[in-house]
C-alpha cells in the first residue's frame, strides 16, 4: 500500500510540474485562436476561446511576408545542421580514434568554450563578420554566410560526436583497414553510417537552436526582406501595436517546423542521447 502511494505521490508531482511547463504553450494557442470581442488578458485566464476563429492565423499569412521569412529561416537553419553535422564529426573522430600530442588538451580546451556564453563573444565575431564583408548589406549569400559561420561548428557537437565514435568497437575499425579501407573511407562508409542515432540528436539541437536564435539575426540583418522567423514575429510587435493575437499566432506558426524535424527524427533520438553519455 506504501509503494503504491509513493507512486501516486510521484506521478501527480510529475504531471503537475508537466501541466505548470506546458501552460505557457497552451495559452499562446487560445490566446491566437481568440475574436477581437475576447480579453485575453482576463484572469482567471480562458483557455477554451468563446469566440473561436482563425481570421490570426490568415491576418498574419497576408499582412507579412511569412513565406519569405520561412524560407529564410531553412536557409539559415538546414545550412547550420549541415555545417555541424560534417564538422563536429570530423573534429570528434580525431578526438576519440586517433593518438596525436596535445591531444587531452586539444578536447578539453574545445570543451571549456560551452562555458563562454555567445554574448560575451557576440562583439568581436560582429567585428569580425563586418571586416569580412558578410553582412546582407553586400548581397543575401553573404547574408546568409554572416548568419551560419558562427554557429557553424559547437563545442556540445564535437564532444557528442566524440562520445559516439567512443562506443564504437575498434575491432570495426581493425577489420575496415585490413579491408582496404582508407582513413576517408573508413570515416565515411564505416563509421558514420554507426553513429547516426548521434548525428539526429545532434541535428535536433542544432536546428532547435538555429530555428529559434534571435539575438544574432537582429544585429546582423538590415534588410526586412533577409529577417528570420523569429525577427520577424517580433516584429509584429510594432507593425500591428501589439496585437498580441496575431503575435500568438505567427508564434505558433514557427513551431510547426520544430516539431515536424522532431517527430521525424524522434526514433533516433533516445539512442543518440544514450549514446552521448559520458563513457568511462
Amino acid at each position: 500500500m506504501k509503494r503504491i502511494f509513493e507512486k501516486f505521490s510521484i506521478h501527480l508531482i510529475l504531471l503537475s510540474v508537466s501541466i505548470l511547463s506546458i501552460f505557457p504553450f497552451i495559452w499562446l494557442i487560445s490566446t491566437s485562436l481568440k475574436g477581437n470581442s475576447e480579453n485575453i488578458f482576463a484572469y482567471p485566464p480562458t483557455i477554451i476561446p468563446q469566440n473561436f476563429t482563425w481570421a490570426n492565423y490568415v491576418g498574419v499569412w497576408h499582412k507579412v511576408d511569412f513565406i519569405g521569412y520561412f524560407i529564410n529561416s531553412m536557409i539559415v537553419a538546414g545550412g547550420t545542421v549541415l555545417l555541424n553535422l560534417i564538422l563536429s564529426s570530423m573534429a570528434g573522430y580525431p578526438l576519440a580514434r586517433m593518438e596525436f600530442k596535445g591531444k587531452k588538451f586539444a578536447f578539453f580546451s574545445i570543451l571549456s568554450t560551452i562555458m563562454i556564453p555567445f554574448q560575451v563573444i557576440m562583439l568581436p565575431v560582429y567585428l569580425v563578420t563586418l571586416k569580412l564583408h558578410l553582412v546582407d548589406s553586400v548581397s543575401n549569400t553573404a547574408g546568409f554566410i554572416g548568419l551560419i559561420m558562427p554557429f557553424a561548428v559547437s563545442a556540445f557537437g564535437i564532444f557528442l560526436m566524440r562520445q559516439a565514435f567512443l562506443g564504437i568497437p575498434k575491432e570495426m575499425e581493425e577489420a575496415a583497414i585490413i579491408d582496404g579501407c582508407s582513413v576517408w573511407q573508413l570515416f565515411w562508409k564505416v563509421l558514420i553510417p554507426m553513429v547516426k542515432p548521434s548525428l539526429a540528436v545532434l541535428a535536433i539541437f542544432t536546428f532547435i537552436g538555429s530555428w529559434g536564435e534571435f539575438l544574432w539575426p537582429s544585429i546582423v540583418l538590415t534588410k526586412e526582406s533577409m529577417y528570420t522567423l523569429p525577427v520577424g514575429v517580433n516584429n509584429l510587435q510594432g507593425m500591428f501595436s501589439s496585437n498580441w493575437r496575431f503575435i500568438a499566432a505567427g508564434s505558433i506558426l514557427s513551431t510547426i517546423p520544430i516539431l515536424i524535424f522532431f517527430l521525424a527524427m524522434q526514433r533516433y533520438f533516445i539512442s543518440g542521447e544514450n549514446e552521448g553519455a559520458v563513457k568511462g
